[in-house]
């Protein structure tokens, strides 16, 4: 497993992270236990140094199930996200300084650590940002050792720039290539500031597969059910065929051509993948391949020139 480093943090991480969304059951229906912990370990087998997960998935249980499994030597690393209260209903988006200490404070106990590699805020509002309580309180809590180094996971490219100017560590955004416009807009900023990038939504929650039939059916536990409307699904596989020439000699799925795409960014500190088995989790790492190139130049040019001409780009 490659490494690359988490920005200027002086962390060192590898390229493909475990995300813990999909396995908290929270995304796309229920995962055992045993599901679960066969990821994490078989993760951990596989050279996978990086883990990607929030307090408020399945309401602290992921947090929880790692620091059960993850060894205690430095080795591996732990992402976490707070901002959501899942303790009224509906959630709600809190990102007041005591909300936040007390947060990383139930994090630290549940993963059974004395400092967290990373913690980001959990898709803040640019306001929120900007405003700074939020980001101060982690700046804070990284001068008292609570934390290694600290970001925002940004659902927008304003939240992403409102991040970069209060003096960001790490940012998370969704990557992929059909979303790859903010990262575009981004890259002076990043690049002159060194800020660590976590790229998620690498497949585009399954999209790019390019396994699915244009009338497909979500389960109704299943966030995909509210996503696309059937039109919008349809279009979206049919832009798929801009990605179909990408697959050629060692790449071998679109799925991999997709991986690929995010790997060949020199931006990108890690991938974070999603699998809901280790079965999952093994061919995802087959289809990254092994060592740059991911994609050549003249690959990555043509494949824009074809996201661009189906409206993908």
């Amino acid at each position: 497993m490659r490494k690359r480093p988490l920005g200027n943090t002086g962390l060192q991480v590898s390229e493909l992270a475990l995300g813990t969304w999909g396995l908290s059951g929270d995304g796309y229906g229920p995962v055992t236990e045993v599901e679960q912990e066969g990821v994490i370990d078989r993760a951990l087998a596989l050279g996978i140094t990086l883990f990607e997960t929030a307090d408020s998935y399945a309401h602290g249980a992921m947090e929880k199930k790692l620091g059960e499994r993850l060894p205690k030597d430095g080795e591996a690393l732990v992402v976490t996200k707070i901002g959501t209260d899942r303790s009224v209903s509906p959630p709600r988006k809190t990102f007041k300084a005591e909300f936040i200490r007390q947060r990383v404070e139930q994090s630290l106990e549940r993963l059974q650590r004395e400092a967290i590699d990373v913690v980001l805020l959990h898709n803040p509002a640019p306001r929120t940002v900007e405003r700074g309580e939020a980001t101060d309180a982690l700046i804070a809590l990284k001068e008292a050792g609570k934390i290694r180094a600290w970001g925002v996971s940004a659902g927008d490219v304003e939240t992403a720039r409102a991040a970069v100017q209060r003096g960001t560590e790490v940012l998370e955004v969704a990557y992929n290539a059909f979303h790859a416009r903010e990262l575009k807009e981004l890259k002076a900023e990043l690049l002159e500031k060194n800020i660590g990038v976590l790229a998620r939504s690498v497949l585009a929650h399954g999209l790019l597969c390019g396994m699915w039939v244009s009338n497909r059916d979500f389960a109704s536990d299943d966030h995909r059910a509210a996503r696309w409307t059937h039109d919008d699904l349809k279009r979206r596989i049919s832009q798929l065929n801009a990605l179909r020439p990408c697959v050629a000699g060692g790449v071998t799925s679109l799925r991999a051509a997709a991986l690929r795409f995010v790997l060949a960014n020199e931006q990108v500190s890690a991938a974070v993948l999603g699998p809901r088995n280790a079965m999952q989790l093994d061919q995802l790492l087959r289809d990254a391949g092994k060592e740059p190139p991911y994609l050549t130049p003249e690959v990555l040019s043509a494949l824009d020139l074809r996201l661009q001409n189906v409206g993908a780009a």
